[in-house]
C-alpha cells in the first residue's frame, strides 16, 4: 500500500513507522525541521521498550505528497483539520481513502465537509511524542477503533498485520467521546501542573479524584444531552488511566512547553460550547480551558491566535 501520513507528528509518526516497517510505502507529510532530519537520518527514528531502530520513510513538509496514496491518515490537530483539508483537496486520489486519526469529536465531520468525500472516523489509544527532530518514542498502548465504512475491514486488517490493534466499532461516536472525556481531564490537569499522570493522581494530600470526578460528570451531562452513550463505567476507567500511563504528559503539556498552540479548544472549551448551547453548566471545564488559555498567552506572539473560537 501506498499511505500518506498529513500531520506527521507524535501520532503520525507513530502509526507511519509500524505501518513503514509492515512494508508499506510510507510519506510523512510534516514540519520542515522533521523532513529534514528524516531526509539526512535515511528514515525515522522510533524508539521503544524494546529499543531503537532507523525505519525508511520519504517525507514532505507539502500536502502534494498525498498524490498517490490510497489511504491517507490525517493526524493534524484539532485545530488545523480545515487548514490540512484545504491543503490537501486538490492532490487526493479519486480512490483515496481518508482517515482521521485525530482528538476531538468532530474532526471526521469537518474533514468529510470540505473535502466532499467519506472520512472514516476512528479513536487513538497512544502514548508517544517526538524527543527529537525526527526521532519519535512509543509510551504505552497503540489501539485503534474504527468506524464501519469504506474498505474499513481492509484496513482494519492491514493494521493488525503491522502490529497495530484494531477493530470496527458501530459505537465510534460514543468511544470518541469517551476518549474526549479522557482528554478533558488529564490534558488541561497535566498541562498546568506540568506532570505527568501518575504524579496528578498520587498526591494523597490532595482530592484530585474530587476534581476529576467533578470534570467527567459534566462531560456525561452533555454527552447525554446530545444523545451520546458513554460506557457505564467510564469515570472508573479515567481515574484508572494514571496507573497505565503514569509517565505521559498531556499533549497540552507538550505543546504549551513548546510554545505550540493547543486543542484545549476542541477539548474542555467543546464541552464548555455545548454546555451553554444546552443550557448546561460547566464550571469545571469552564476553569480548566480558561487556565490553560492563559498559560498559551505566555507566548510572546499569542496575538497571533486571538482570533481562536471561544465559549
Amino acid at each position: 500500500m501506498k499511505i500518506a501520513v498529513m500531520g506527521a507528528g507524535a501520532v503520525g509518526c507513530y502509526y507511519g513507522a509500524l505501518l513503514a516497517r509492515a512494508g508499506h510505502a510510507v510519506t510523512l507529510i510534516a514540519r520542515p525541521a522533521h523532513v529534514q532530519a528524516i531526509t539526512q537520518a535515511g528514515g525515522l527514528w522510533l524508539h521503544t521498550a524494546a529499543g531503537q531502530e532507523r525505519i525508511p520513510v520519504h517525507a514532505s513538509s507539502n500536502a502534494s505528497a498525498v498524490r498517490g496514496a490510497q489511504w491517507v491518515l490525517c493526524c493534524v490537530k484539532s485545530t488545523d483539520t480545515e487548514s490540512a483539508g484545504l491543503a490537501m483537496a486538490a492532490h487526493l486520489d479519486a480512490g483515496a481513502v481518508v482517515l482521521s486519526l485525530q482528538n476531538g469529536v468532530d474532526n471526521a465531520e469537518r474533514l468529510q465537509a470540505l473535502l466532499g468525500r467519506p472520512v472514516l472516523a476512528s479513536v487513538v489509544y497512544v502514548a508517544s511524542a517526538m524527543t527529537a527532530p525526527g526521532q519519535v518514542r512509543h509510551l504505552g498502548r497503540g489501539e485503534l477503533v474504527l468506524a464501519p465504512g469504506q474498505d474499513s475491514a481492509a484496513i482494519a486488517s492491514a493494521l493488525r498485520s503491522a502490529g497495530i490493534p484494531t477493530e470496527i466499532s458501530d459505537n465510534v461516536a460514543g468511544a470518541l467521546w469517551a476518549k474526549l472525556v479522557l482528554n478533558c481531564v488529564y490534558n488541561p490537569l497535566s498541562a498546568i501542573t506540568r506532570l505527568p499522570y501518575g504524579a496528578i493522581v498520587g498526591n494523597p494530600d490532595l482530592d484530585v479524584v474530587q476534581v476529576m470526578t467533578d470534570i467527567v460528570r459534566e462531560c456525561q451531562a452533555v454527552a447525554q444531552a446530545r444523545g451520546v452513550t458513554l460506557p457505564a463505567d467510564i469515570l472508573a476507567t479515567t481515574l484508572a488511566l494514571a496507573q497505565t500511563m503514569p509517565q505521559q504528559l498531556s499533549s497540552t503539556a507538550q505543546d504549551l512547553a513548546r510554545g505550540k498552540r493547543s486543542e484545549i479548544d476542541h477539548l474542555n472549551g467543546f464541552i464548555v460550547r455545548q454546555g451553554a448551547a444546552l443550557g448546561i453548566a460547566t464550571p469545571a471545564n469552564r476553569l480548566l480551558h480558561t487556565l490553560v488559555r492563559l498559560l498559551e498567552q505566555q507566548w510572546p506572539n499569542h496575538a497571533a491566535d486571538a482570533g481562536r473560537a471561544t465559549p
